[in-house]
């Protein structure tokens, strides 16, 4: 008998998977990187790269031609882009943790009421206490969308549905209906509130400086690192609850701990640049197909697709419509709701 080792193949998941969804990851991480400087170049001024490079790098100067292309780099096309990556990243993150979590193939981060809950806070501040500055009523937004979490979750854990996803599910739809409501009722009742809650109501990344992208961005930060320590306890809750709880898995503190890094995530974004229809969903399926259902790899993958996602979404509205601009949450809306037909579709084809 012949004494050599057969080599045999690499089982599926194995190390050859795991390079291949590093490479896949990489790959993301460098297109996002040129994605974001043609977002410093394309606008209803257009401008060379040796402009950009001026525009971030240069020291001031009295040439009053290079001093507007500093202004319109470093004030205006640098934060939106910014913005659209860390919005993106909290967005795709965040879908992809809910719907694990709620192990439901449609859910979006709107599910939980953070969309309704940010724009209720919105109009009510801005009716009550007359603010027009971002910075002002962003707090207000993170608040109500943190809230609408909170409340949400409370719900959901109640009863004798108590932990179900489904419960979960239908306590958020209850409470967006419920907000929504209150939030058309507020706004009619104040012009100045509907005219804020019409600009912001429709998602873009565009006139948000630093002053407000840098707290978001702390808030973000700190849902990543929850969402990062859900990882491994969110595989084993999609085998289901009973065999999760076998393997020694704490559902209720897993389950705490994922809304609440999902509440971060959505809740901040939608605080600093509106809400963003069907991001969330979209990246998350996508992600999927690319990775498998492992969250581990899946969850940063959705992050990096939702930056991607967001960023050539703005850069798409900055120029069909120029020298006009078309809100970033508009294009996602676009393109997330053919996509969401196509999964209902394929949902049917699969069935038939």
């Amino acid at each position: 008998m012949s004494t050599t080792a057969v080599k045999r193949p690499l089982p599926k998941g194995g190390t050859e998977a795991r390079r291949h969804r590093g490479t896949g990851l990489g790959t993301l991480v460098v297109i996002l990187l040129i994605t974001g400087v043609v977002s410093l170049a394309v606008g209803a001024r257009a401008l060379s790269p040796a402009e950009v490079w001026h525009g971030l790098f240069a020291a001031a100067d009295s040439d009053q031609r290079l001093t507007e292309i500093r202004l319109i780099v470093q004030t205006v096309r640098v934060p939106r882009t910014v913005l659209a990556i860390v919005a993106g990243v909290a967005l795709g993150v965040g879908g992809a943790l809910i719907q694990g979590y709620t192990r439901n193939p449609i859910a979006d981060t709107g599910l939980l009421g953070v969309n309704a809950g940010a724009s209720f806070a919105v109009v009510t501040a801005i009716a009550l206490f007359g603010l027009t500055n971002p910075f002002q009523y962003v707090w207000f937004a993170f608040l109500g969308a943190a809230v609408a979490g909170v409340v949400v979750f409370g719900l959901s854990s109640i009863g004798r549905g108590a932990g179900n996803p489904l419960t979960l599910a239908l306590a958020g739809q209850g409470v967006a209906v419920f907000l929504a409501a209150m939030t058309t009722a507020v706004s009619l009742s104040d012009q100045k509130s509907l005219n804020a809650l019409r600009f912001w109501n429709s998602g873009s990344v565009a006139g948000v400086g630093f002053d407000v992208i840098w707290p978001v961005t702390a808030f973000i930060a700190a849902g990543l690192i929850l969402a990062l320590t859900t990882l491994p306890s969110l595989n084993l809750l999609n085998l289901g609850d009973d065999v999760a709880r076998g393997l020694g898995v704490n559902i209720a503190l897993s389950r705490t701990v994922g809304i609440l890094a999902i509440t971060l995530l959505a809740g901040a974004a939608t605080a600093a640049c509106g809400p963003i229809a069907f991001l969330g969903l979209m990246v998350a399926h996508v992600a999927r197909y690319l990775t498998g259902p492992d969250y581990r790899w899946l969850v940063p993958y959705a992050g990096l697709l939702g930056a991607l996602v967001l960023l050539v979404s703005d850069i798409v509205g900055r120029l069909v419509v120029r020298p006009g601009e078309l809100d970033s949450g508009v294009v996602v809306a676009l393109l997330g709701a053919p996509f969401f037909a196509g999964l209902v579709w394929r949902g049917k084809f699969k069935s038939a």
